[in-house]
């Protein structure tokens, strides 16, 4: 079995992707705690917000990692 070489060419923006994709969740989420009057529901959605906080942090420190290396030329 052969292994794929690792392809990283598109990783800037397979994680840009993924941040767009988080912070809209962010933003429903919000909306919905602003329409509900549940406060199961407002607590459950702050805490998923709390995580993809934190997911975001990551990823954007990801992305830079990867960006300078894409400028370098280790993503190739």
């Amino acid at each position: 079995m052969k292994n794929k070489p690792d392809d990283r060419s598109n990783n800037v923006e397979r994680i840009q992707h993924n941040i767009s994709n988080t912070i809209r969740n962010c933003e429903l989420a919000d909306e919905t705690i602003e329409r509900t009057d549940d406060p199961h529901t407002k607590e459950v959605l702050s805490a998923k917000n709390e995580r993809r906080e934190e997911a975001l942090d990551g990823m954007r420190k990801e992305i830079r990692d990867e960006a300078i290396n894409e400028k370098i030329g280790l993503n190739k």
